[in-house]
């Protein structure tokens, strides 16, 4: 009887803006924990991510089949619902980390593992942290995952390539569109994509300009304070060599003061400027001087949901963070995030590393100078170096008979409380 007192359950919740990629990583956490069911008892997870914790609305994922959870490497989006609430700080609201201890406690969790960016980064710190502290120690592993790019350490996020992928791919086609309605029609075609503070996302539409195939592309930068008039003289550069143009915006590209050309003036759930609407300031910039006739577009939810066009290395860094996140609780490490370290280029290779999370939270990770080209406005070969094995290779999921992705949905079987409700 002791031995089963003593393997504890795990916990596992995805957080932030979802990915393409992100179920793989649950995917590969529960698969790795189901094959050390000596050592580990039931994966629970949060519904709707750390909200499920406070409000001790838990999944039992063990009501799920093997193929159930295996169909999980090929499904985007969150499998158990996801959340953008960050946890105030230990001094400012105590009473939530304590309140995650009490649901851990009562249900013999053991074992964080918290699936996302730099904010969950922070929480899975201070739970760790506090839990110490309040006695009951819980193994907090942090799962990566952000298609920002912009964690420290990690070579790149799992999630990021997929996106990748989707903007390189969608940046050639509506460039190849654009190049043949030129001669009477549209002329610049603006394509505004995720990114506040690192352009790494951005960066990826310049992937789709080779020397065997040149496009005319024009990359806007949060990195880069946005020039008006240098920007102008870009475009209309292009437009008369090539015929058109094409213009990828950051959604964080901001004026030299710091304002975001977006900002709507909102905040959302984290206390960040809420943004969008960068593509139709530039693409009426580009109207009102120019007098091109343009069309533009945001790639928005389509570029992170894009499944069906993932890349093959980032299904698979994806779903090797969620297996070594088990392993490395099981080596009892605490306090943690496994990564991802490039050793080769050419050819590609890459092996799992760990960074200790008080060198990952609140650390962002923005593009080196060196991957931006001098003008500003393009990608270097160093920085097509590190983007191509990035979204090299297809993983695509199957198809049903009527031509559509078969991704699955899990039955979200929910755990009896066992605690009083508790007010967020």
């Amino acid at each position: 009887m002791a031995a089963k007192q003593q393997k504890k359950n795990a916990f596992y919740a995805q957080s932030g803006g979802v990915t393409a990629v992100i179920n793989a990583s649950a995917c590969g956490v529960i698969e790795t924990a189901r094959a050390n069911k000596d050592k580990i008892g039931k994966v629970y997870a949060g519904r709707n991510g750390i909200i499920g914790a406070l409000t001790e609305d838990l999944i039992d994922t063990s009501m799920d089949s093997a193929a159930a959870i295996k169909a999980l490497r090929h499904t985007p989006s969150g499998a158990f619902g996801s959340c953008r609430f960050k946890l105030k700080s230990l001094e400012q609201n105590r009473r939530e980390y304590e309140r995650l201890i009490e649901v851990f406690e009562a249900h013999n969790i053991g074992y964080f593992f918290y699936n996302g960016g730099g904010d969950s980064a922070d929480t899975c710190l201070k739970v760790s942290q506090l839990s110490q502290k309040m006695g009951y120690p819980i193994q907090a592993i942090h799962v990566p995952k952000t298609v920002d790019n912009d964690l420290p350490i990690t070579d790149n996020c799992p999630g990021f390539g997929s996106v990748a992928k989707y903007i390189a791919v969608s940046t050639m086609e509506a460039s190849f569109d654009v190049a043949s309605m030129a001669k009477t029609s549209t002329k610049v075609f603006v394509l505004e994509v995720m990114g506040r503070h690192a352009g790494w996302i951005a960066a990826a539409g310049g992937m789709a300009s080779s020397d065997d195939n040149p496009i005319p592309i024009v990359i806007l930068f949060p990195e880069v304070p946005f020039d008006k008039d240098k920007f102008l003289a870009a475009v209309k550069q292009k437009v008369e060599k090539f015929g058109y143009c094409t213009v990828v915006v950051s959604e964080g590209v901001h004026w030299p003061d710091g304002k975001f050309l977006s900002d709507q003036g909102l905040k959302d759930a984290f206390g960040h400027a809420q943004l969008g609407g960068a593509a139709p300031v530039i693409a009426n910039m580009v109207k009102d001087a120019l007098d091109y006739k343009f069309h533009w577009g945001v790639a928005d939810y389509l570029q992170r949901a894009a499944r069906h066009i993932a890349s093959k290395s980032d299904v698979e860094q994806a779903y090797a963070m969620g297996k070594a996140a088990v392993q490395l609780a099981l080596k009892g490490e605490n306090s943690v995030m496994p990564t991802v370290d490039r050793t080769s280029n050419k050819p590609y290779r890459w092996k799992v590393g760990v960074a200790p999370l008080n060198k990952v939270a609140n650390v962002e990770k923005m593009m080196p100078k060196n991957f931006i080209s001098k003008d500003g406005f393009g990608i270097t070969n160093k920085c097509r170096e590190y983007l191509e094995p990035l979204i090299k290779g297809e993983d695509y999921p199957p198809y049903d008979k009527n031509g559509l992705p078969k991704y699955i949905r899990l039955k979200n079987v929910g755990v009896p409380k066992k605690l009083p409700d508790f007010e967020l």
